[in-house]
């Protein structure tokens, strides 16, 4: 790979990594001691992420798998699946939820649990649930791993143990302003697991984890995701690539599995809902955004792609009002 070609493709990761976004993110400082079983309820639409700080702790799965983790090892569960956390095979388990936990903050908490006289823990854990929202890489959350075993010490993940440190400083010294700290901190690990996926996921990249790192596709997806409303066609991606037309399109479409205007009318359509239910813009302002001629033409877009109108999609994220 050129240094040029290496550049596309590192442009194109930062600029879909800047749209990523946790939300609803709730944590949970545990401490534990000798002996502990600790129960995770599936959670759709969510992500588990566990930090194993100090001590050890075996990650029990709802399929029977089982992983031994130790200090610096972390846990990132991208789908949400049912899962427990223990000291021993034979322990009860509790469900995490159903534990009391000392209020931090407003969505921190601390949890401790079996633990002895020792004013040292046996085992410190730092446990997040979130909503992990994608922006317009949403494809690579179908495409993610349902477990991640992260070696935060590792070469894959350098400076993510200063992070997960500092994350757990915060919760312990709880002070003014942590929470949002912490939300930015966890935004920062979350990106910094989907990069060292996506650069170490070679052997079994598919669809857009290929794409990211194909030179080949890495200038037309560049362009695509920074000017999504501009009146794209087939022959213009294909300059970006410096190849021709029909090479291009058939290379687009076995590596992502759609056309080129296919995915370009996606992403406008992923971008749309972020920017609809999250950010809160008027549906006008989106349209025009994405380059469409009126309200009517994006509106009719939007429902053949989702399903749904962009005055619906609106709506049911609104925040209850009490």
């Amino acid at each position: 790979m050129s240094l040029e070609q290496f550049a596309q493709s590192s442009d194109l990761i930062n600029e879909l990594l800047q749209g990523m976004r946790l939300r609803g993110v709730d944590y949970r400082r545990i401490n534990a001691g000798p002996r502990f079983g600790l129960g995770f309820a599936a959670k759709p639409g969510h992500a588990w992420f566990h930090f194993v700080a100090a001590g050890n702790a075996m990650l029990h799965m709802e399929d029977g798998t089982t992983y031994e983790l130790s200090a610096g090892n972390a846990v990132f569960i991208s789908h949400g699946a049912a899962h427990e956390l223990l000291s021993h095979p034979d322990v009860p388990v509790q469900d995490i939820d159903r534990l009391n936990g000392a209020a931090l903050g407003d969505t921190v908490s601390a949890v401790d649990i079996g633990a002895d006289a020792s004013p040292t823990p046996s085992t410190l854990l730092f446990s997040g649930c979130m909503e992990f929202e994608l922006g317009s890489i949403h494809g690579l959350g179908q495409l993610m791993p349902g477990l991640m075993l992260i070696d935060a010490g590792g070469q894959r993940y350098p400076g993510l143990v200063p992070i997960l440190s500092t994350m757990e400083r915060e919760v312990s010294a709880a002070r003014v302003g942590f929470a949002g700290i912490l939300a930015r901190l966890a935004d920062v690990v979350a990106a910094m697991i989907v990069r060292g996926w996506v650069e170490c996921a070679c052997g079994n990249a598919s669809g857009l984890v290929a794409a990211l790192r194909d030179p080949r596709l890495a200038g037309a997806l560049l362009a695509l995701h920074q000017q999504p409303g501009r009146d794209w066609t087939v022959a213009q991606l294909a300059e970006h690539c410096h190849t021709s037309r029909s090479v291009f399109a058939d290379r687009f479409q076995v590596t992502i599995g759609m056309s080129p205007l296919r995915y370009v009318t996606e992403l406008r359509m992923r971008l749309a809902t972020q920017w609809l239910t999250l950010e809160r813009l008027p549906i006008e302002e989106v349209a025009q955004r994405l380059g469409y001629t009126s309200q009517a033409a994006f509106s009719r877009a939007f429902k053949r792609i989702t399903g749904k109108t962009p005055g619906w999609s609106r709506k049911a994220r609104q925040p209850a009002v009490p």
